[in-house]
C-alpha cells in the first residue's frame, strides 16, 4: 500500500510541475483497441498545456453478497469485495505512444499468496504504439484476443460474473506482443484483425522460462457496420441501436508446452502440454434487445499428467467444449432483464474426473449511470452430472453493486 501511495503521489507531483496544467474538458478517454474497458465517464484527466503527456485515472469496485446452497452441504452466506481496480492510461511525448496500467486489490483478484510466488496485483502494464486509426501495436501484459465476454471488462457485464465456460476455457491475460488492424465503419460492412504472440504462461509469471510460446489470431466481422459507443465492448443494448447491429467473430489459440491446466491460468501441471483453443461469438443488438451466443473448445493430447514422485497424484488439462446463450432487454427506464443458459461438456479423456454441467441464470439490473454505477440481482441454478451416474443440484442468489469512474 505504501508503494501505491508513493506512485500516486509522484504522478500528481509530476502533473503539478507541468506548465499551465488543466483538466481536459474534451475527450481525454483514449480508445485503446487492445484494451476495451467500458467507460461511461472520462475519469480524472490531466493534460499538460504543451501536450507532452496525458494522465487519466479511474477506479471501480464491485461489492456483493450472496446466499449459496450446494447439494450435500450446509447453506451459506457470502459477502465480499469481488473486484477493486485502479487504472491509469494516457500518452507520453506523442499521442501515438500510449500506456495503460491496471492494478487489482480485491482478494479474489490477487489470489492466495504462497511462498516463492508473486502477488498478483498487476493486471495490465502495456505500451501501445498507434501510428494510425487502423493500426495498433501493443507490448506488455494485457488481455489477449479471445472470446467476446472475456475480452470485455468485468465492469461491462450484465450479470454479476462471466459464464462457467469463461471460467474454464478463456485464455485470459498474457505477456507479449499484439498487432491489430481495425477497419470499423458506422453503417458499412466492417472487420477487425487481431493477432498476438505471447509467453503462454499468464500474468505475472516469473518462474523458470520454457521453450514454448502462444499464438492467437482473431477475426471480427460487422455485416451492418459498427455498434454505437463501441457497443461490442459492453453487454446489453444500453445505447438502444436504431438499426440491427451484428458482430460475428472467430478466434484460434495455440499454447505450446503450457505449464498450467488452462494454459494461462489454473494450477500447475506435472508435465508440460501443448493445447489449442477455438472460440466463436455472435452479438446482436437492436432497440434495447441484446443477444449473444458463444462457443468455446480446448484440445490437448494426453491431458492427464501424473506426479513422477507420487503416482497417486495427478492433474489434467481441462479439455472439452461449451456453449453460452444470453438474451436481454433494457427498458427505457434503464431496468434490464437477462437470461443465460450454458452447457459444458468435458472430453472423454477426463469425463471420469469432472462433471457435465448445465447452468441456468436469470437476472435483473438497474443502471443508474450505465455500467459505471449499477445494481445487479441474480439467481443461478447449476446441474452437475457425473460419469458414475451421480448428480448434484447447486444454486445461489446474489446481489451486487458496481460503482466507478
Amino acid at each position: 500500500m505504501k508503494k501505491l501511495i508513493t506512485f500516486l503521489s509522484l504522478c500528481f507531483v509530476a502533473a503539478l510541475q507541468a506548465q499551465d496544467i488543466k483538466l481536459s474538458t474534451k475527450d481525454n478517454d483514449l480508445k485503446l483497441a487492445a484494451l476495451p474497458y467500458y467507460s461511461y465517464g472520462k475519469g480524472l484527466g490531466i493534460t499538460s498545456a504543451d501536450s507532452l503527456f496525458q494522465l487519466n485515472i479511474r477506479f471501480r469496485m464491485q461489492n456483493r453478497i450472496g446466499y449459496i446452497q450446494n447439494d450435500g452441504e450446509d447453506a451459506a452466506y457470502d459477502g465480499q469485495i469481488r473486484r477493486l481496480r485502479l487504472r491509469f492510461d494516457g500518452y507520453v511525448g506523442d499521442p501515438k505512444f500510449l500506456y495503460v496500467i491496471q492494478l487489482s486489490f480485491a482478494p479474489g483478484d490477487v489470489g492466495e499468496i504462497h511462498d516463492g510466488e508473486n502477488i498478483n496485483i498487476i493486471r495490465d502494464a502495456a505500451v501501445i504504439y498507434r501510428p494510425s486509426k487502423h493500426w495498433s501495436f501493443t507490448f506488455g501484459q494485457t488481455k489477449i484476443p479471445g472470446n467476446r465476454q472475456r475480452v470485455n471488462s468485468s465492469g461491462a457485464l450484465q450479470l454479476t460474473d462471466r459464464s462457467i465456460n469463461n471460467s474454464r476455457f478463456n485464455i485470459d491475460r498474457d505477456f507479449g506482443i499484439q498487432a491489430y488492424y481495425l477497419h470499423e465503419k458506422k453503417d458499412k460492412f466492417s472487420y477487425n484483425l487481431k493477432t498476438a504472440v505471447t509467453t503462454g504462461e499468464g500474468r505475472n509469471w516469473t518462474k523458470s522460462p520454457d521453450n514454448g510460446v502462444a499464438f492467437t489470431g482473431k477475426l471480427e466481422l460487422f455485416p451492418f457496420g459498427s455498434f454505437k459507443k463501441d457497443g461490442t465492448n459492453f453487454e446489453g443494448d444500453l445505447a438502444r441501436e436504431e438499426k440491427p447491429k451484428l458482430m460475428l467473430s472467430g478466434a484460434a489459440h495455440q499454447n505450446n508446452l503450457a505449464r498450467r491446466t488452462q494454459g494461462e491460468t489454473g494450477s500447475d501441471l506435472y508435465e508440460q502440454r501443448t493445447m489449442s483453443s477455438l472460440f466463436g461469438d455472435a452479438v446482436l443488438k437492436y432497440n434495447g434487445w441484446a443477444a449473444m451466443a458463444t462457443y468455446m473448445k480446448r484440445m490437448a493430447k494426453n491431458p492427464i499428467t501424473v506426479n513422477p514422485l507420487d503416482v497417486t497424484e495427478s492433474n489434467y488439462v481441462y479439455v472439452g467444449e461449451g456453449m453460452d446463450y444470453q438474451l436481454s432487454y433494457t427498458f427505457p427506464s434503464m431496468y434490464e432483464i437477462i437470461g443465460r443458459y450454458s452447457y459444458q461438456n468435458p472430453h472423454d479423456d477426463i469425463k471420469g474426473l469432472t462433471p457435465n454441467t448445465r447452468e441456468y441464470t436469470i437476472g435483473v439490473t438497474k443502471y443508474i449511470w450505465e455500467h459505471a454505477f449499477k445494481l445487479q440481482t441474480e439467481f443461478t441454478y447449476d446441474q452437475l452430472n457425473y460419469a458414475n451416474g451421480k448428480t448434484k443440484d447447486n444454486w445461489y442468489v446474489r446481489f451486487q453493486v458496481e460503482i466507478g469512474i
